[in-house]
């Protein structure tokens, strides 16, 4: 896995959560997961346009800090399915408030943007 070359700031505590749920897709994979178990081929293509390696890199995260539950079935075919953790579901409401922010935020960023209707 990746090393860090700035050491992590275990002190601040919102430093602790970008660290969990900083990254493009982790907050919509936590919110996915959180309607059920998935294969990781079904997260592929609910989130079509990240890169398969970038999903199971996030994958790879959550898991290490224990929001989500990888379960490998030894079943043939085998498969995998991910699932929320209790500890994920403790980040459901505050996702559901950054995603409120952001619906809220919608008319300004597409002012800076310049996507007016």
């Amino acid at each position: 896995m990746y090393e860090k070359k700035i050491p992590f700031d275990i002190d601040c505590g919102v430093k602790i959560a970008m660290e969990v749920i900083g990254g493009k897709w982790k907050s919509c994979i936590i919110q996915e997961l959180n309607n059920g178990p998935k294969r990781p081929s079904e997260l592929h293509r609910h989130f079509d346009d990240a890169s398969p390696r970038v999903i199971n890199q996030q994958l790879k995260e959550l898991e290490m800090h224990g929001m989500i539950e990888k379960k490998i079935f030894s079943e043939l075919p085998p498969h995998t399915e991910y699932s929320i953790t209790e500890m994920g579901k403790t980040l459901i409401p505050i996702i559901g408030q950054l995603e409120s922010w952001g619906d809220n935020f919608r008319p300004m960023i597409k002012k800076i943007l310049g996507m007016e209707d």
